[in-house]
């Protein structure tokens, strides 16, 4: 399945007063690391909405186990990568390490929209291109 890898260092303000980095930061990465993982299907996230009239793909569940906790000035990599690939919605998962230690894993399902003109937004199949994007065959 696809995957990205992004670096980052720590910043203050990304931490706590104790200079451990506030939870809800790593929710803000890996939503970035969700874009990118777009990118590294090859499509920037406007673009592939457009190529496949899409409205967008909206988070409906997230969750995380925090095990190590990171701090101020440390540099981490997060890595992204499709989980599951369901019909109308995709899994991701999130490891965010230092060196060799797993500190954060996320899970995030997103789901696969389309503008309807009665009732706004609603699900529908992922793109067959898209599906094969995720899976690491195109």
């Amino acid at each position: 399945m696809l995957s990205n890898t992004l670096k980052r260092r720590i910043e203050w303000g990304d931490c706590d007063p104790a200079g451990i980095v506030f939870n809800p930061q790593f929710f803000r990465w890996f939503d970035h690391g969700t874009t990118m993982l777009y990118e590294a299907a090859g499509w920037p996230k406007q673009e592939m909405l457009a190529r496949f009239a899409a409205a967008g793909c909206p988070l409906v569940d997230t969750r995380a186990i925090f095990k190590v906790p990171c701090r101020y000035g440390e540099d981490v990599e997060i890595t992204t990568e499709v989980a599951e690939i369901k019909e109308r919605s995709f899994d991701i998962r999130h490891r965010l390490t230092k060196g060799t230690t797993l500190c954060v894993e996320g899970f995030e399902t997103r789901v696969w929209t389309v503008r309807d003109p009665a009732r706004g937004l609603k699900s529908a199949p992922l793109p067959t291109e898209l599906i094969a994007r995720f899976r690491g065959e195109g």
